[in-house]
């Protein structure tokens, strides 16, 4: 996670994760890709360690839309299948931030190259 601060009142928050690409083909394993997503025009995040937790792949990610920012969560939120997160569930978890703007890049290719 990398947050920056571009000007006065202005953030902005990049994750950087590694994800499977979608199953074109069930005879093949689906290639590892680097996705970046960047929030744009930050109102609020949140991210908190606790130091006894140990580090874990990521089960659980979630994109919403509520109220003019799209918010980003990689924390389990509880939710049943089909379940819509709100806005409230995301502010639950340990992992979010919510901006104006949402972009993604996806990068081809070995990991750590």
């Amino acid at each position: 996670v990398k947050v920056r601060h571009t000007a006065p009142r202005e953030v902005v928050v990049e994750f950087r994760v590694r994800v499977r690409e979608a199953i074109t083909d069930l005879g093949k394993e689906p290639k590892q890709v680097r996705l970046t997503l960047r929030l744009a025009g930050v109102d609020e995040f949140r991210f908190q360690m606790r130091p006894a937790q140990p580090k874990a792949k990521i089960t659980d990610a979630r994109i919403g839309y509520h109220n003019g920012l799209f918010f980003v969560t990689f924390d389990s939120v509880g939710l049943e299948p089909g379940e819509t997160a709100q806005v409230f569930d995301f502010r639950a978890s340990e992992v979010y931030a919510a901006g104006r703007e949402l972009w993604w890049e996806v990068t081809h290719g070995e990991p750590g190259a």
